[in-house]
């Protein structure tokens, strides 16, 4: 019975020196917000911006995967309209269209979520077609390749930007400044108050490992 004992204080000495060497570290994994965001504990914050091609490639292979370890992990996706000549209207078209999707109650990660169709619209064109939209000039073109992509006419694309809903998003992604210039784009947030470096914990199932350890603090 001693040996038996002994050992299990053995092994609760090895496990308790496991989960310390496993604790993130603040300034290095992970950073505390001075400001933190008016979201729910539950969730992560994605900010990006259309004219980030790191964005892009976050969301094509970071994203999704994240996503699919962090069962009940709201996503919450943040647009950064001062980056980029048509960063303020990329931010109206998606605002509109998470408007559209929350009201027929579509997943933004699903595939048939007008978000991510017009996001990968103006993805697409922007970086794999570098079409800059006549220098940022053709709004018109740029809003019609996105609510198109999206399957959304122009007057229920005006209907929806004007609705209370998009206004209110739009309100809130002002925040996304005070995230993006702590270390720039893309950002992730933990429960509105952890931004990860994504860099120093180095993989998607790193990434949600913390996001798991900071959502239970």
């Amino acid at each position: 019975m001693k040996i038996i004992s002994k050992f299990m204080r053995i092994l609760a000495v090895f496990c308790l020196l496991g989960s310390m060497a496993n604790a993130l570290e603040e300034g290095k994994e992970y950073q505390i917000l001075q400001k933190p965001l008016d979201v729910p504990k539950n969730s992560v914050v994605k900010v990006f911006s259309y004219e980030c091609p790191h964005c892009y490639k976050f969301d094509k292979t970071v994203t999704p995967k994240l996503f699919s370890e962090l069962d009940g992990v709201k996503f919450i996706p943040y647009h950064l309209k001062t980056k980029g000549k048509l960063g303020e209207t990329a931010s109206k078209i998606f605002a509109a269209m998470i408007a559209l999707d929350e009201a027929n109650d579509v997943s933004l990660l699903s595939e048939k979520s007008k978000f991510k169709k017009a996001k990968f619209a103006v993805y697409n064109a922007v970086h794999d077609k570098n079409d800059d939209f006549k220098d940022g000039k053709d709004k018109v073109r740029f809003i019609k390749t996105a609510i198109s992509a999206a399957g959304v006419s122009e007057a229920d694309y005006d209907k929806a930007l004007a609705s209370p809903r998009a206004q209110e998003i739009l309100k809130t992604w002002d925040e996304s400044y005070d995230v993006a210039k702590v270390q720039g784009v893309p950002a992730y947030v933990v429960s509105g108050k952890y931004l990860l470096n994504a860099q120093a914990l180095g993989s998607i199932d790193a990434m949600a490992a913390a996001v798991k350890e900071l959502s239970a603090r």
